[in-house]
């Protein structure tokens, strides 16, 4: 029988090694589970540090004079304010001005950048907005993404680097040498905590793997990494955003420039602004367990949203989710009543993110 997955990483013997399935996500075996407690991984994160194999994004390199023209009708962000050694968190939109994607833009210097994105229609799309330009794609998953997460990543990664991580600011990024290793390093994650991406080639990000776990760094799933990003307000495309949502919709107009136009979906971007018909909330649910997601979330009777992604967090004591709802639902405070198959209960919408609400620790020199 033919493997539907196309993608491999250089890490799965260790995933299948720690009791994971390597069940397919972009098309690559991921760790969703391991033989270990997704709280104690969780917890590895919150209070100590832990890794996460963030393969399955797709890194593209964009290469040559024309690069940040052709990014600049990509993506919704300004790259002539992106500067060597910065990146951008951003969407990518349809012709509707949509989300077709979100992704991290970075700029390597001398005319190349790298955009990373998950199971959207980036790729397709950046191919178009090159076309007749003077560039050149580089699809690779020779590159592989190792994200360190947690209060002690910086210690942990500094003690075997040979730049010092404590000078790099957030969502910057530079080369250097990791256990000996060539690599790029990003101030980036999705975790809610200080942390670092490890950017490494195949031949060398297994050793990368080994050594950090023998530094004391818990390997993670995708599990738990779900319950951190849940409660850090951060959004999974295909879930909590798809193209059927402008990123007005769900909360993303932070990524969408104020003066830069010429962009692909700009005009019916514009155009829509004003005429949101959901918003983006986090809800707190009256229940001792996660909820399996799809739940109709009503008022008054009437349905006004659809829960999208559910988590229990154990460490807030909560049943959390992240939902649709009809902005008229959407203040914090409002009750709803949640529907399933099997539940009935209530919601409260809170504010989101639920941890660490000033984002401190992300944002903390």
């Amino acid at each position: 029988m033919t493997d539907p997955l196309s993608r491999t990483s250089a890490l799965a013997s260790r995933h299948a090694a720690l009791g994971s399935g390597l069940e397919d996500w972009n098309g690559m075996g991921t760790a969703w589970t391991y033989s270990t407690d997704p709280c104690d991984e969780h917890d590895a994160v919150r209070e100590r540090v832990g890794m996460l194999d963030m393969s399955p994004l797709k890194k593209v390199f964009v290469r040559g004079p024309d690069a940040a023209a052709v990014l600049d009708h990509l993506t919704t962000r300004d790259m002539s304010r992106i500067a060597p050694g910065e990146a951008a968190y951003l969407s990518v939109l349809t012709e509707r001005g949509t989300m077709a994607d979100d992704a991290i833009v970075s700029n390597n210097g001398d005319d190349e950048w790298m955009i990373v994105h998950g199971s959207g229609d980036t790729m397709a799309l950046l191919e178009g907005s090159a076309s007749g330009r003077r560039v050149e794609l580089e699809f690779s998953d020779e590159l592989h993404d190792l994200s360190v997460q947690g209060p002690q990543s910086l210690d942990v990664l500094n003690a075997h680097c040979d730049i010092d991580l404590g000078t790099l600011a957030y969502f910057h990024h530079s080369p250097a040498i990791l256990f000996g290793h060539s690599c790029r390093i990003s101030r980036t994650g999705y975790s809610g905590e200080r942390g670092y991406e490890v950017f490494a080639d195949a031949a060398v990000i297994g050793d990368i793997w080994d050594k950090l776990a023998e530094a004391g760094v818990m390997p993670c799933s995708f599990t738990a990494l779900d319950k951190l990003r849940i409660e850090a307000g951060l959004l999974f495309y295909g879930y909590d955003m798809t193209e059927e949502h402008t990123p007005w919709e769900v909360g993303l107009g932070f990524t969408v420039s104020k003066t830069k136009t010429g962009y692909r979906g700009h005009e019916a971007l514009m155009t829509a602004r004003g005429d949101e018909e959901i918003a983006n909330v986090c809800l707190d649910i009256d229940h001792d367990d996660m909820v399996g997601g799809g739940e109709t979330l009503l008022r008054d009777g009437a349905a006004v949203g659809t829960v999208n992604s559910p988590c229990y967090s154990h460490r807030l004591n909560k049943s959390l989710a992240l939902a649709h709802v009809s902005p008229e639902a959407a203040s914090p405070g409002t009750v709803l009543d949640l529907k399933g198959d099997e539940l009935t209960t209530t919601a409260k919408v809170v504010a989101t993110p639920v941890y660490d609400p000033q984002k401190t620790r992300t944002h903390e020199v």
